[in-house]
C-alpha cells in the first residue's frame, strides 16, 4: 500500500492536514448553521502556523511527487475512475495546488477540467449535463478546478441563478454524487478555506504583478464586496451537500505551501495504492543508431538558443537566425560533398 502519512509538517511537527469530514449523512439541511461554518470545519481555523520556508516545501514536495506518480500508475493499471473537486473562494489557491499535483503526471491519465462560463445553449440544458462528458473513464483521474458547485457559490451570490434553481441543486446534488459512487467513481471534494485578510493580500499581489494580473477580473472585484454573502453560501453548501459517500474535506489555505502539501498528502492517503514501477530500474540495451542530422529544406529554420553578451544578456535573436540555404546552393553542396563533416 502507499505509505501511511501522518497529518504533520516535517519541519514543525504541527498538524497541517485539515481533512475534516463535514457531513449530515444524507445531504439534508441542518437548522441553525446558515451564516456560520459547521463545528467540524470551524475547529481547524485557529491561529495560523508560521509560513513554511520554500526549501522545506520543495523538499517534501519532491517526495510527494514521487508518490503521485505511483498513484497515477495505480489508477491506470487498476482501471480506477477518480474525480477530485477543488472549491473555494477567489484566491484560495485551487489552481495552484492542481498545478503542483499534475506537474509530473501524464495529462492523458490525470487531466484538469476548468470550464468557462456556460453558453446560452448550456444554460438551457439540465444543469449537470455539461459536466457529465468530462467524467473519467477507467484508468483516469479528473481534477475539476471549480465544478458543479458553481451553482451553490458564485451563481447564487452573483445572481446568475434564482433561489429556486439553487434550492433544486442543493436537493439534487447529493443523489447525483451517490450515483457516481455507485457507478464505481471515487468522488473526493476539497474546500480550500481562507480569511478575508488573506484574500485581500492575494488580490493586491495580483494587481501589482503583471504576470498574474489576468487573474483579477471584474467578477473578482465584485466578489470582494460580497464576502458575507459568500460566507452564507459556503456554509449552507457544505452542510447540505456533504454525505457519507461524498464528504467535504476542508483545508486551511492561508499558507499556500502548507495547504498544498497537506492536500496532496491527504489525497494520497485517501486512495490506497502500491508502487507498480519499483521494478523498472534498468533500461534494456539497444544497438547504437547512426547520427541523424536534420534535413535541409527551405522551410526548415533552426531557432537560435541565444548568444551570451558581456552584460550577461543575449544578442538580438533576429541577428542569430540562419536562413535556410537556397536550392541551388544545396545542389552545389551535394556535388562537392560540401558538408561540415566532409561528406560521406
Amino acid at each position: 500500500m502507499g505509505k501511511g502519512r501522518k497529518s504533520r509538517d516535517k519541519g514543525t511537527g504541527d498538524e497541517t492536514t485539515r481533512g475534516k469530514r463535514l457531513g449530515t449523512g444524507r445531504g439534508q439541511p441542518v437548522d441553525g448553521v446558515v451564516g456560520q461554518v459547521a463545528e467540524a470545519a470551524v475547529a481547524q481555523i485557529a491561529t495560523p502556523l508560521p509560513r513554511m520556508k520554500r526549501a522545506a516545501f520543495e523538499a517534501e514536495l519532491r517526495e510527494l511527487e514521487t508518490e503521485l506518480v505511483q498513484l497515477q500508475e495505480w489508477v491506470k493499471q487498476r482501471s480506477l475512475k477518480v474525480v477530485v473537486l477543488f472549491e473555494g473562494r477567489d484566491t484560495a489557491g485551487k489552481g495552484g495546488v492542481i498545478k503542483r499535483i499534475t506537474a509530473r503526471l501524464n495529462p492523458r491519465v490525470v487531466r484538469t477540467v476548468a470550464l468557462a462560463a456556460p453558453t446560452d445553449r448550456e444554460r438551457s440544458q439540465y444543469y449537470l449535463q455539461r459536466y457529465v462528458p468530462h467524467l473519467p473513464a477507467a484508468g483516469e483521474m479528473v481534477l475539476f478546478d471549480r465544478s458543479w458547485y458553481n451553482r451553490a457559490g458564485v451563481e447564487r451570490v452573483m445572481g446568475f441563478a434564482s433561489d429556486a434553481e439553487v434550492e433544486a441543486f442543493l436537493q439534487l446534488v447529493p443523489g447525483f454524487e451517490r450515483t457516481l459512487v455507485m457507478s464505481g467513481i471515487v468522488v473526493i471534494k476539497y474546500w480550500l478555506d481562507i480569511d478575508q485578510a488573506t484574500q485581500e493580500e492575494r488580490f493586491r499581489a495580483r494587481l501589482v504583478d503583471p504576470r498574474r494580473r489576468w487573474k483579477l477580473s471584474s467578477m473578482d472585484l465584485e466578489a470582494r464586496r460580497r464576502w458575507d454573502d459568500y460566507t452564507r453560501a459556503r456554509d449552507e453548501m457544505l452542510v447540505r451537500t456533504s454525505s457519507e459517500h461524498a464528504p467535504w474535506y476542508v483545508v486551511d489555505a492561508r499558507d499556500q505551501r502548507r495547504a498544498r502539501l497537506a492536500l496532496i498528502r491527504h489525497l494520497l492517503a485517501t486512495i490506497p495504492h502500491e508502487d507498480l514501477l519499483k521494478d523498472q530500474s534498468r533500461l534494456p540495451s539497444v544497438r547504437p543508431g547512426r547520427a541523424a542530422p536534420l534535413p535541409v529544406a527551405p522551410g526548415v529554420v533552426q531557432v537560435p538558443l541565444g548568444l551570451a553578451t558581456a552584460e550577461g544578456g543575449r544578442d538580438d535573436v533576429s541577428d542569430a537566425v540562419t536562413p535556410a540555404p537556397k536550392p541551388t546552393q544545396r545542389r552545389k553542396d551535394r556535388r562537392s560533398g560540401g558538408h561540415e563533416d566532409g561528406g560521406r
